[in-house]
């Protein structure tokens, strides 16, 4: 995948968030900046409760957090901080981001990768970006 430089890239899962810049140009060249706050959401999505499927309130703690992550993005966009975003997040994670996207924020979607990289180098995340 290509990415302009300047683009920000998002890894989430469902507790933590990774920001990088690309500072390359043909070739992916992430740099780590600071995380903005995240709201603490109770819940995400409404219709979500606990049952057998999902004995305990987790799925609510990742999806308020996926929440909270989407309205940072969604005001980053809105106030021309992002160009171009690639979004990287587990596939469960990434399903309740897309519930959230504000339309600006789809337009500057350079992409998604469904995959969980949280925790893994800048290396191997610039490796799937490229990859991808």
């Amino acid at each position: 995948m290509k990415l302009s430089k300047g683009a920000l890239v998002a890894v989430v899962d469902g507790e933590k968030l990774a920001l990088f810049r690309n500072e390359g140009g043909v070739e992916i060249r992430l740099k780590a900046i600071e995380n903005p706050p995240i709201e603490d959401r109770v819940s995400g999505s409404a219709g979500r409760r606990s049952s057998e499927a999902n004995p305990d309130n987790d799925t609510q703690a990742e999806d308020g957090f996926a929440m909270g992550v989407a309205q940072v993005l969604n005001k980053w966009v809105v106030t021309n901080k992002i160009d171009e975003l690639l979004v990287i997040a587990a596939p469960k994670t990434l399903g309740e981001l897309r519930k959230h996207w504000h339309k600006d924020l789809q337009a500057k979607l350079a992409g998604e990768i469904a995959k969980d990289l949280t925790g893994h180098s800048t290396d191997q995340i610039a490796a799937a970006v490229e990859k991808a």
